[in-house]
């Protein structure tokens, strides 16, 4: 099972790469991701969360399961909420589990990108759902759900992680 890594790690930080090959490999790889996802009980996970520096997220949110590649989010709605909102890779130094915090994001968002065969998938999205997509598509920019927050809150979250 692929190990998800955890902030420190210079892969988090680093924009990922456009995915150009969609082979046996790529299915492979959603396939493991959404495997590393459940055993962390998690709600998504993009590609460099597993080291991988590919633009590609699972999720599995609000009902609705799937995978993205080359996402490009919009903003539908520029009402903001704030909601709690961990991540994987911001564990609790002492739990091993993720550190909530309230965060803020866009009320509704549209995404596009391809599926695991290259063909096209368009969604809209509120509540839940669209924080995930927001926070996974932060992950292939190499942001994380802590750079939305007041600098004195990032940093609580910092030195328990």
């Amino acid at each position: 099972m692929r190990e998800i890594r955890v902030i420190g790690d210079p892969v988090l930080r680093t924009p990922a790469e456009p995915v150009t090959v969609f082979d046996k490999e790529l299915r492979r790889l959603i396939d493991e991701m959404f495997e590393a996802m459940y055993a962390a009980d998690g709600v998504g996970l993009a590609g460099p969360q597993i080291g991988v520096s590919r633009r590609l997220f699972v999720y599995d949110c609000s009902g609705r399961k799937g995978h993205l590649i080359n996402p490009e989010l919009t903003i539908d709605d520029t009402d903001e909420v704030l909601d709690h909102e961990g991540c994987l890779s911001v564990p609790g130094r002492d739990t091993g589990k993720p550190l909530y915090a309230s965060t803020p994001r866009a009320a509704g968002v549209r995404i596009s990108g391809v599926d695991r065969l290259g063909k096209t998938v368009q969604l809209r999205a509120r509540g839940l759902l669209a924080r995930c997509f927001q926070h996974e598509t932060d992950h292939l920019d190499g942001k994380l759900y802590i750079d939305h927050l007041p600098k004195d809150e990032a940093r609580k979250i910092m030195l328990k992680a």
